[in-house]
């Protein structure tokens, strides 16, 4: 759904830049990412529900989920979704910059935990949790146009708590390579 989703968004981004809006396009795009959303979550609803948990699901669901956030952030970072002010109808361009760092530094910390101790702990954490919902409530005040708050107000807020997510599953990583033995806390 990723494909059609970025699709049907960056045409819609087109048709406002032409000054000839499709409406339906718009309306297509945020169907198709609410129910490849929604599908997600229902997923996994079904996975923990039934217990019918695998080895590849537990890599291909966040792959999936990571997915469609960075599709979402990535494509309304590039398209301009409003014909009456571009402050509400796309991120600015640090917000895919910080979101895709930090995924990348934690993807390569997990990868240096597994070569060096073997496996990696990662414990789900509320700021993560929290950057996640805000972007995205971030992502649906983009394509539905919401205005009774900035859109920069709600970028910020994620931003922030993606930022500080990071930063807490870095020293999580951190701690976890301290007690195996690889890092050498500073001593005051």
């Amino acid at each position: 759904m990723i494909p059609a989703f970025v699709l049907m968004a960056i045409y819609y981004g087109e048709s406002i830049k032409r000054g000839e809006p499709l409406e339906w396009q718009r309306f297509a795009a945020i169907t198709i990412f609410i129910l490849a959303a929604v599908s997600d979550g229902l997923d996994g609803y079904v996975a923990r529900r039934y217990n019918q948990r695998s080895a590849l699901g537990v890599y291909l669901d966040p792959i999936a989920d990571k997915g469609l956030l960075l599709s979402g952030i990535i494509t309304l970072s590039i398209s301009n979704w409003s014909e009456v002010n571009s402050d509400y109808g796309r991120f600015p361009a640090w917000f895919p910059v910080l979101v895709i760092s930090r995924d990348a530094i934690l993807f390569v910390g997990a990868a240096v935990l597994y070569l060096l101790i073997g496996k990696v702990h990662v414990k789900p954490n509320w700021t993560g949790k929290v950057a996640t919902v805000l972007q995205m409530v971030a992502i649906g005040w983009v394509m539905l146009q919401l205005r009774f708050l900035p859109l920069l107000y709600v970028v910020i807020a994620a931003g922030l708590f993606t930022l500080v997510s990071g930063i807490v599953y870095v020293s999580d990583g951190v701690r976890q390579l301290q007690a195996a033995g690889h890092a050498h806390a500073t001593k005051s």
